[in-house]
């Protein structure tokens, strides 16, 4: 074995390490991501989704190839490394893999404009924290529209940053 020093850049993954603390970050990837489905000259956005966007109710619009949908889907889902708040969205998104209509995929693109005006969030792990296991759950009873099914979702935290966090129907 070969000790190659401190990791800095992982499959996607940036390691920054400061004094009693590892930030886990993906900037360089976010970037990657922006050129490679040509927004980077995109206006940037604070908001991850707007409540108000019913995905369901576009059958105004016919279907449309969703091979570029299916490839903006699987990277942001890499993406969920270090980044816990777009899971919701990513819940949400993926469940239109098939048929495709017009909203979802702008709803897709609203999740890369805010990924470009957050670029540099991660996780951060503190060294010497108090240790203090915190959970959280989110649960809202038969919001889906098509078959009255809930969304739920937890996260974990032992005290600096997120550990563990799911999202599911």
């Amino acid at each position: 074995m070969k000790d190659l020093a401190m990791m800095r850049y992982f499959l996607g993954l940036e390691v920054w390490h400061k004094l009693g603390e590892i930030v886990l970050s993906q900037g360089k990837y976010a970037m990657e991501i922006l050129k490679r489905f040509r927004m980077m000259d995109c206006k940037s956005m604070t908001t991850l989704m707007t409540t108000n966007v019913k995905l369901l109710s576009d059958t105004s619009s016919e279907t449309m190839d969703a091979t570029l949908y299916r490839h903006m889907i699987g990277s942001l889902m890499y993406f969920m490394n270090t980044r816990p708040d777009i899971c919701f969205a990513m819940n949400t998104l993926s469940q239109y893999m098939v048929d495709l209509r017009h909203v979802p995929l702008i709803v897709a693109k609203h999740v890369l404009r805010y990924l470009k005006g957050t670029f540099d969030y991660g996780l951060r792990y503190v060294a010497y924290c108090k240790f203090r296991l915190v959970g959280n759950r989110n649960l809202d009873w038969a919001s889906s529209v098509t078959n009255q099914k809930s969304t739920s979702g937890c996260c974990f935290s032992p005290g600096s940053t997120v550990i563990s966090w799911l999202n599911r129907k």
